[in-house]
């Protein structure tokens, strides 16, 4: 039988703590990497376009096992899922550390994606069932405060731990915690689910595998091939022909494996595309601000790590706090006052030079997080909140896919629109600085020239992705005046008669 999924009288605080302390641990391992990426490459011999599918492959894994959330939820229940998910995550953690080739270390890193591609919406969805509406709001804020710590507290002890230790610690500081959240799992948590009788449709996974993983695969590879490459068009068209497939499959059978019905409500649909714009500016600053503070002015990635916490730190505060102000206000205020603050200073990003100080770089980067704390948390519950309860699974997988894709296609355009920029004012600039000399400039003045305008192309590529991206977020900004407070929608008299005849079907062949 369908299990509905129906709203608990009170949370379990048990379960809850443990998935939240089982997802801090795996959103702390991915921040914990970034920073590693160059030691990586330097100890295993690699080169960028090979280690950055430590990145890329777990985002791969994510795009390809997330959609299939909302089947395992409705399945299977939520400690056989946690020990499963968390299960996989300490294998890959352990493996990872002990890593001393690439393709070890690159299939640790898979099974840890595997491992957290459940975790994240097993979790969003018990959130969702364990508390009503009208106290939503104020549960994400606690959930998001224990997330945002992740980001924290990860870039300046990742930077640490790298200039005191070999990078393989980061696994090895991760393991024990994730062992005994494991084990935690398996002694605490005791959810009891009836059976229920629903198979996956493998047909539906593989179209939904080269959908999402194409489109994925190609745009994370732009950057390093180019747009031109046949790798990355030719997965691009086979990832969107598949996805297209996809959908319409869904729509044709009686329970599909992610419902895409979720797009019909309204707020819904619009909390998608604003989150999805959203993701796709915010990878400006995640992804350019680090490539000019060590790249361009020689900042240890200690330091650099320094300069971001204190923005993670105001948006870890700030998230329970929007999380009370969205159960009183809503998500459209909140929206709009967080999507002003963050294109203002992401516009701001777009002006910076070669003497930009360390400490308005600090600020500037905790301003615009304290806009985002505004934006993303209250944005998506608030499309959540109008899902009928049998949608939550769907809706909660839906979102984290979209997350991962639009993700992909921020890195993409940015990392491109900032390459080619770079290029072409090296170009310029080369010319340029060529007219300046008089006489016949010796090797050392040829070498120095040819540093000062690198440097001052790749500044000028990084700030014209930070104008692009403030164009980004003007669109959300814009998305967001629609936005309007969500009641929960009810399933129509078609939805529940098809539901009635996917029953009783799945009583006779049982």
């Amino acid at each position: 039988m369908e299990q509905t999924n129906k709203p608990v009288e009170g949370p379990n605080y048990g379960i809850l703590a443990v998935l939240m302390i089982g997802a801090f641990i795996a959103f702390l391992n991915n921040t914990l990497l970034n920073i590693a990426l160059p030691s990586i490459m330097l100890d295993l011999d690699i080169e960028a376009a090979t280690v950055q599918w430590l990145t890329t492959g777990f985002m791969l894994v994510n795009g390809i096992l997330i959609p299939t959330t909302a089947f395992l939820i409705e399945k299977y229940s939520v400690r056989r899922l946690f020990l499963v998910a968390m299960g996989l995550f300490t294998i890959g953690t352990l493996i990872s550390g002990v890593a001393h080739v690439f393709p070890v270390l690159l299939t640790g890193r898979m099974l840890q994606a595997s491992g957290s591609a459940i975790m994240m919406p097993l979790l969003m969805n018990v959130m969702l069932i364990s508390f009503p509406i009208e106290k939503r709001g104020a549960a994400m804020g606690i959930f998001g405060l224990i997330l945002m710590a992740a980001p924290a507290i990860g870039p300046t002890l990742s930077g640490w731990i790298i200039e005191h230790y070999d990078w393989r610690m980061l696994f090895h500081f991760v393991t024990p915690i994730a062992i005994l959240v494991l084990l935690l799992g398996f002694f605490l948590l005791r959810d009891k689910k009836e059976k229920v009788n629903i198979q996956l449709d493998f047909l539906s996974l593989i179209l939904s595998s080269i959908g999402f993983g194409g489109i994925l695969y190609g745009f994370s590879s732009a950057g390093n091939k180019g747009w031109e490459s046949p790798h990355v068009y030719l997965t691009i068209i086979i990832g969107v022909v598949s996805l297209i497939t996809f959908i319409i499959r869904q729509a044709k059978l009686d329970r599909p494996m992610l419902n895409f019905g979720v797009f019909r409500y309204p707020m819904f649909a619009l909390s998608s595309s604003i989150s999805m714009v959203v993701n796709m500016a915010m990878f400006s600053g995640m992804l350019l601000l680090p490539i000019y503070v060590q790249t361009i002015r020689g900042i240890s990635p200690f330091d650099a790590g320094l300069m971001l916490l204190p923005g993670a730190i105001v948006m870890a505060f700030m998230s329970p706090i929007t999380g009370k102000l969205f159960d009183r206000f809503g998500g459209r205020i909140l929206a709009i006052i967080g999507l002003t603050i963050m294109t203002v200073t992401t516009y701001m990003l777009s002006t910076l030079t070669l003497e930009t100080t360390y400490t308005f770089l600090m600020v500037l980067h905790a301003v615009r997080m304290f806009g985002m704390s505004m934006v993303m948390m209250p944005v998506s519950t608030n499309g959540l909140n109008q899902l009928p309860t049998r949608y939550y699974p769907h809706g909660t997988a839906m979102n984290n896919t979209l997350n991962q894709v639009s993700g992909a296609i921020g890195t993409a355009l940015l990392v491109t629109v900032m390459s080619n920029r770079t290029e072409s004012q090296a170009v310029i600039l080369g010319e340029e600085a060529q007219k300046n000399f008089t006489g016949q400039p010796t090797e050392t003045a040829l070498l120095e020239m040819k540093q000062q305008v690198m440097m001052k192309a790749m500044l000028d590529g990084i700030n014209f992705s930070f104008f692009i991206a403030s164009l980004i977020a003007i669109v959300a900004l814009v998305l967001a005046f629609f936005i309007k407070r969500a009641t929960q929608a009810e399933d129509s008299f078609e939805e529940k008669n098809r539901d009635e005849k996917v029953i009783v079907k799945l009583a006779e062949n049982s």
